[in-house]
């Protein structure tokens, strides 16, 4: 575990045994950040109802978590050369199971609030800083398989997210789904100390250095612009004062962040990874793959629970689907990932037959269930999963060693944004798309019709039988909720045939990519060995 002997591997050799456990471990505190968004997700109403929050404050529950990570993300580039790989990730892990701790231990909805932001700052460095990794550790030939796993991880818990808050909540109770990161996390702290010493090696100067305006800078551009696209369709954006203060926020934030990135001696956040066009590229397209990934996460669930009125245990058990098929073909696709020169045409596919598993889902009805949405995430599943490895490694690639960290902060912070940006975007257009659907269904309906008059004959004859009162009334009623029901789903439909279409588009864009280098990483150069990746922090 010394220096010496981790110097003394050789580039291509596999890493040591204990760096295996350390990374696998670094993984699965990676999964625990990004699962816990859609755990808490999908317990929302027992959450609101154990601390008796009314709907517009509970929504703060997921607001000030991904506030606090879109922040998060993109320090970690700074502070895993101030702090070093191992010591970063351990306060992490820690301080992640410490706030959720605090969230189980709630008593109201700002105390709530208060302890879900400081749980998604801490968690936000694991992310990025399992991707660095990856990259600094394994030598090439090997970096297929691993970032296979890690890709698995990041779609895989968005999937699970559904599953495992439903059946926690339902038998558990909602604080349960904060107890769960505790012991993990902790042991995960325990096994990153004792198996990655020789990662990261802190400079610790760097901290008296701090950019205390460009942090600033920082946290209003980010901080601002998540609270704007997650406000925003509600509020019919800039109809709102307030949705309109808060983007006003976010630009003045963005000249401050900017101005300091480039004028600061040593930024809060290095955009030097920018230099290289591949990585440009590359973070473009995690910002259509963060799109593919949470949008399909939001709606399909969104669908199941408006449309079939699905409870949050049956919509996890539909869209449980996605996850097995990713765990079961990562290792396969990792192998063929790995054998491939220029995995520009795998990522290829995989962004055709994602934008088509969205043409698929535009084509439902208000029938639709499990079998119907299969085959869209097995599509899904399978596109995400080739795509991710394709965009993620020649981007990361092309960096030297010292920008690995930044790089991979730069990278999460465009996927998180594209998801972001995706939903709101998505929220926008089925405000207006249903609107304007159930207007056409309205004007379209003739009373004389024969159809229409002996559906609602029909539907008044049956509850004249079951002693309704008001029979007539209600059968009208009833009539207009599936009309409702029918825009729901029509407006379902145009927002998956609008995903199909974007992310279809940019599978060309794969085209701008450069191949991975044959040989190392960055400059063309062997992989570093683990003693100068330390340093490299």
């Amino acid at each position: 575990m010394s220096d010496a002997a981790l110097a003394a591997a050789k580039p291509d050799d596999s890493p040591p045994l204990y760096i295996w456990i350390g990374f696998i471990a670094m993984v699965v505190g990676q999964f625990m950040a990004i699962l816990d968004i859609q755990i808490v997700a999908s317990a929302i109403g027992s959450i609101q109802a154990g601390v008796s929050a009314s709907r517009d404050e509970i929504s703060w529950v997921q607001t000030a978590y991904l506030i606090a990570e879109v922040i998060g993300i993109p320090l970690s580039g700074f502070l895993g050369r101030a702090l070093g790989t191992r010591l970063l990730f351990c306060i992490s892990a820690l301080a992640f199971s410490v706030s959720s701790l605090l969230c189980a231990f709630s008593w109201d909805i700002g105390s709530l609030i208060v302890f879900r932001a400081l749980q998604g700052f801490s968690g936000a460095a694991m992310i990025p800083t399992v991707m660095a990794t990856l990259y600094l550790v394994f030598p090439q030939r090997l970096q297929p398989m691993t970032g296979a796993m890690m890709g698995m991880v990041i779609t895989l818990a968005p999937s699970l997210g559904p599953t495992i808050g439903g059946i926690v909540a339902e038998t558990l109770g909602w604080r349960a789904l904060f107890w769960v990161n505790v012991v993990p996390g902790v042991l995960i702290t325990i096994i990153i100390w004792n198996t990655m010493g020789s990662l990261g090696k802190p400079q610790f100067d760097l901290l008296k250095r701090i950019d205390l305006v460009g942090l600033l800078g920082l946290a209003m551009f980010l901080g601002a612009a998540e609270y704007t696209l997650e406000e925003g369709p509600a509020n019919e954006w800039f109809a709102s004062s307030e949705v309109t203060m808060w983007a006003l926020v976010s630009l003045a934030g963005a000249v401050l962040f900017f101005w300091r990135a480039f004028k600061a001696e040593t930024p809060i956040v290095d955009l030097k990874p920018f230099s290289s066009p591949t990585f440009a590229i590359g973070a473009g397209l995690g910002f259509i793959l963060g799109l593919g990934l949470f949008t399909s996460v939001f709606l399909t669930p969104l669908f199941l629970g408006s449309v079939r009125g699905y409870s949050a245990l049956q919509i996890g058990h539909t869209m449980f689907v996605q996850g097995a098929v990713r765990f079961l073909t990562a290792p396969i696709i990792g192998q063929i990932g790995r054998k491939m020169s220029d995995t520009r045409p795998l990522g290829m596919i995989g962004f055709l037959l994602v934008g088509l598993s969205c043409w698929v889902q535009a084509h439902l009805t208000a029938e639709a269930g499990f079998w119907e949405l299969a085959w869209p995430q097995v599509l899904r599943a399978l596109g995400l999963m080739m795509t991710f490895n394709s965009v993620m490694q020649p981007a990361l690639q092309s960096l030297p060693p010292q920008l690995v960290h930044s790089g991979a902060g730069l990278f999460n912070t465009f996927r998180n944004l594209g998801g972001a940006f995706g939903i709101a975007a998505l929220a926008t257009v089925q405000a207006h798309s249903y609107a304007l659907h159930r207007q056409e269904l309205y004007s379209a309906v003739n009373p004389n019709n024969s159809h229409v008059a002996g559906m609602i004959a029909g539907m008044q004859s049956y509850l004249e039988q079951a002693g309704a009162a008001d029979p007539e009334r209600q059968a009208l009623m009833r009539y207009a909720a599936l009309l409702d029901r029918e825009a729901l789903v029509m407006t379902f439909n145009d927002q998956f045939l609008l995903l199909a279409v974007v992310i279809s588009l940019s599978a060309f864009a794969m085209l701008l990519l450069r191949p991975r280098p044959k040989m190392g990483m960055g400059a063309g150069g062997p992989p570093p060995k683990l003693d100068e990746a330390a340093m490299a922090h």
